[in-house]
């Protein structure tokens, strides 16, 4: 060969979860992953695109090339002891990261980012990646070296919000980062994800000229009618009709590809055909488009032919550094003066408001947003993500926290995508504004409830605890949007009902009643009021002390001064911290004299702020003010973390896992090596690492392999490690066992069925055996009935009086560890009485968990039960939360049963499902798309 050395190719093999799509702080993407042998050609372009400064301060001196030598050594990893990730962009690698281990727990890092593509935040996102692949290989400690000039490396490495120290020494600062994810670090990645995906969304909705790919000259046509509601809109920016053949759609010069544009594109909303739709996204990627609005259909929505051309549509449109919206939708809309943008197939679109409106559904959008319309309601954007192959419900949320122009969220939703996430982000935003979801079906896509051990109902459960407001359907959406969007949040559920009918007053108090709201006696002013009674009778009310929020119904028998009643309501109601609601004359929506009318520039009057809603009937309002009650009660909780626990060992946990775990778990994907000795690595944002010295072969550590097969265990040890004790028993299996076991224990003791299972089935416990001959006795008829190798467990009685509950946790696929709770009586397992929330809990978690099961008051002293210790309850489901959120490899825990006693709680028998874990969770990790 003549270059003195043998290529050495290592087979590309890593866990599939190192590679991401993910969002650069302009809002832009890049896919990152392991770097692979095939990349040689790549990384030589890649470096001969740097400048010299930056290869000065990663060599620390120039080297005009990458020797044959040194691109081999770069791009075969053995991916445990040396390891490289690169992000690209279409097929051209822009910045590399790696890591070479130098010795037990510490590797050597570096890191080179093209110029052109520096400031854009790809060292930060790659730095996360490569800390957790490190953290996975057992490596705690990242060391750099950085030339004092490179400003850049050295701030990124400071920011990261790891525990950073530097020394300076022979004209070099060596950085030393601790890997430990801290709340520091843990803040400075959330806060770049949310920065980055708010720009993706705020370069869509905010653009500065428009592309409509496929406007046909033809009448109804999909292509133009988008190019005509953006026209008719007035968007501010200038429109491209984009067609092959045609010079002109709808009178606008049409060109007939995008690269023939003349000025720049930031948005391309694509009409034509699925088949063509991927040369499309090419097209607009060498323009340098933004983001794409797809409103075409023939993908997922037509079978796996459709899916695999969308998944494809994704893949392609990230790669380049676009967000794409659909395909299949309705399409996106901003009613901001500055921008109106209205590049929908909908001709209606709704006027200035602050609600932010996401739909799923790209056959529902234009209804929906009639419905919005006809209401009177405005609105600040909207997008339909139709098949949400990219931009999702998640996205939106991070762009409307910022967005100062939008007060509320409503979504309409039929899968969650990464729901962990959605509930985080809910659960932080609805602190500050309103989130409303419809979310139809049951369970996210792509599993069902009982593949996840989890009813229906806990979705809701885990809704509730995230702050937002379930409503059953778009009228509820629409119902509870329009009075959070323009009236207070109520202090609490205390209801003043003014009207002129007895019936309807009768009517709204037995509505509040039903739905858990506290009405006040209703003040009937009869058929004959007019507006000086009704506003005398609601500033009373809201004068009370014992009201927090008014329901007015109005409808007179014969037309009356409706004009002076509504001005007369509005003029009362006027700077009320109480929120006021009415049911005027069956109106739905916003009554014009009911509205107190802002006019925006450029746009139409548009309601405000104190604006009332109305509602066709009284119980439509009472239902709608009820969700918004509940939601002001959560909000006035402050937001705590879970509390610290100190007498819990999660390090022993994790050993008692990992051994549990050992016999039975596969190989992990990649085995350990030795890397090849000292030579320079690719490296630093302007990095300046010449290469570790010597990298000593280690085993790797943490490493998620394929899920093995579950391992059951008794978890009577396991949580012992978090401060629970399990009521001691003993297994038996002869009369002489079970005697000897009951001497050992106290009497009296109980004989059961050892089956876990055991608990849902009738006839398999006996209590109160107070001495041998009865104990003798049970196991002969447990033998009889079950058979002679019959195996059963002894067990002292506990206490009495206590009330049997039921605790378990699942680390589900989707939203990571829940805990459930319920009651152990026979009914309530039938009737599925249980609650649910996201691990780990708060202490406000528990309580709200204990308080959310239908048998709940049998814990409190109701029904002839004595009430029991509750607070130790919630303790123990505060310690299985912090179990179920430490341990990804508890697969299943039940606790069976729980005895609440007057003082204490006594776990009577515990057992665990313990599974390898195939990736990290699907919101635990670096910043990926998702």
């Amino acid at each position: 060969m003549g270059c003195g050395f043998t290529l050495v190719i290592v087979e590309a093999n890593y866990p599939a979860h190192w590679e991401a799509d993910v969002v650069l702080a302009d809002g832009g993407t890049a896919h990152v992953r392991p770097i692979k042998p095939a990349d040689a050609d790549r990384l030589r372009s890649f470096y001969s695109r740097l400048s010299d400064e930056s290869i000065y301060f990663r060599f620390f001196g120039p080297r005009p090339r990458l020797s044959d030598r040194e691109v081999e050594r770069f791009t075969n990893v053995d991916y445990v002891n040396r390891v490289a990730l690169i992000a690209t962009i279409g097929t051209e690698m822009v910045a590399v990261i790696r890591y070479d281990r130098t010795g037990p727990g510490e590797a050597e890092v570096a890191f080179l980012v093209e110029d052109a593509h520096q400031g854009r935040g790809v060292a930060s996102v790659l730095l996360e990646h490569l800390a957790a692949t490190a953290r996975e290989r057992g490596i705690g400690r990242f060391v750099a070296d950085v030339l004092p000039a490179n400003m850049r490396m050295t701030g990124l490495l400071r920011q990261a919000g790891y525990t950073a120290q530097s020394q300076f020494e022979d004209g070099v600062v060596r950085m030393t980062l601790d890997l430990t994810p801290t709340e520091t670090s843990t803040e400075v990645t959330l806060a770049r994800e949310h920065r980055a995906e708010s720009r993706s969304i705020a370069r869509l909705l905010t653009p500065g000229s428009v592309a409509v790919i496929g406007a046909s000259r033809e009448p109804g046509g999909v292509g133009q009618t988008v190019l005509r509601n953006l026209l008719a809109a007035d968007f501010t920016g200038p429109v491209y009709p984009v067609h092959r053949e045609v010079r002109a759609v709808a009178g606008v010069r049409a060109y007939p590809s995008v690269g023939a544009i003349d000025g720049e594109v930031d948005l391309a909303v694509v009409a034509v055909p699925a088949s063509g739709v991927i040369d499309v996204v090419k097209e607009c990627a060498e323009k340098g488009v933004h983001g794409l609005v797809v409103v075409s259909s023939g993908f997922g929505e037509t079978g796996p032919e459709g899916k695999d051309r969308q998944d494809e549509l994704a893949r392609l449109a990230r790669s380049y550094g676009l967000r794409v919206v659909g395909p299949n939708c309705l399409g996106i809309a901003n009613t901001d003066p500055a921008v109106k943008l209205n590049a929908t197939l909908a001709a209606t679109l709704p006027c200035r408001g602050k609600v932010g409106f996401f739909s799923q559904s790209g056959a529902l959008g234009t209804a929906l947003l009639q419905r919005v319309a006809q209401r009177g309601m405005g609105i600040s954007s909207f997008v339909s993500a139709g098949n949400r192959a990219d931009v999702s419900g998640n996205d939106l949320l991070q762009y409307w926290e910022e967005d100062d122009s939008t007060e509320v969220i409503l979504l309409y939703l039929e899968s969650l995508g990464n729901p962990r996430k959605f509930t985080r982000l809910a659960r932080r935003i609805s602190r500050s504004k309103p989130v409303v979801v419809v979310k139809s079906g049951g369970t996210p896509a792509g599993h069902s409830a009982e593949e996840l051990g989890l009813p229906d109902s806990a979705i809701s459960s885990l809704i509730e605890q995230a702050g937002l407001i379930r409503v059953d359907d778009l009228i509820q959406l629409f119902d509870v949007g329009q009075l959070l969007a323009y009236q207070p949040l109520p202090a609490g559920p205390r209801v003043a009902l003014v009207t002129n009918s007895d019936a309807l007053g009768l009517l709204a108090a037995d509505a509040c009643l039903a739905v858990g709201l506290e009405p006040r006696p209703p003040v009937n002013l009869g058929p004959a009021a007019g507006a000086s009674e009704f506003g005398t009778a609601l500033a009373g009310e809201l004068a009370s002390p014992d009201v927090d929020a008014a329901v007015v119904i109005y409808m007179p028998p014969i037309p009356g001064d409706t004009d002076e009643v509504a001005a007369e309501l509005l003029r009362v109601s006027k700077g009320s911290a109480k929120p006021v609601l009415a049911t005027f004359q069956g109106h739905l929506g916003m009554h014009p004299a009911l509205r107190v009318e802002t006019l925006v520039p450029g746009c139409e009057v548009t309601p405000s702020r104190g604006s009332i809603p109305s509602y066709a009937a009284p119980e439509e309002a009472v239902r709608a003010l009820a969700h918004v009650v509940r939601y002001a009660r959560w909000r006035a909780h402050p937001a705590v973390p879970p509390p610290e626990l100190d007498d819990i060992d999660t390090a022993r946990a994790k050993d008692l896992v990992r051994t549990a775990l050992s016999t039975t778990a596969p190989t992990p994907p990649v085995a350990p090596g030795d890397a090849p000795a000292s030579a320079p690595g690719v490296a630093g944002e302007s990095a300046g690492a010449p290469g570790p010295r010597g990298v000593a072969g280690e085993a790797a550590a943490g490493v998620f392999a394929q899920p093995g097969p579950p391992v059951e265990v008794d978890a009577t040890e396991l949580l012992s490690c978090y401060g629970l004790t399990v009521w001691p028993a003993e297994v038996v299996r002869s009369p002489d066992e079970a005697v000897a076991a009951a001497e050992r224990l106290g009497w009296p003791v109980v004989l059961k069925v050892a089956d876990p299972g055991a608990s849902r089935r009738a006839g398999t416990v006996r209590l109160g055996l107070t001495g041998p001959e009865m104990v003798r006795h049970a196991f002969a008829g447990f033998a009889d009935q079950l058979g002679e190798a019959v195996e059963l467990a002894v067990q002292r009685m506990a206490p009495q009086p206590a009330v049997p509950t039921v605790v378990g946790a699942v680390e589900d696929p989707a939203f990571g560890p829940v805990v459930s709770f319920g009651l152990g009586e026979v009914t309530a397992r039938l009737l599925l009485d249980q609650g649910f929330r996201l691990a780990p809990l708060t202490r406000e978690d528990a309580a709200a968990l204990v308080r959310s099961v239908r048998a709940a008051p049998l814990l409190f002293g109701q029904y002839g039960y004595p009430p029991v210790a509750v607070d130790a309850l919630e303790d123990l489901l505060v310690r299985v939360g912090r179990l179920a959120g430490d341990l990804p490899e508890v697969a299943r825990l039940d606790l069976d049963q729980v005895l609440v006693g007057e003082s204490n709680v006594i776990i009577l028998g515990a057992r665990a499902t313990l599974r390898t874990p195939a990736g990290p969770r699907l919101d635990g990790g670096p910043r990926r798309l998702s």
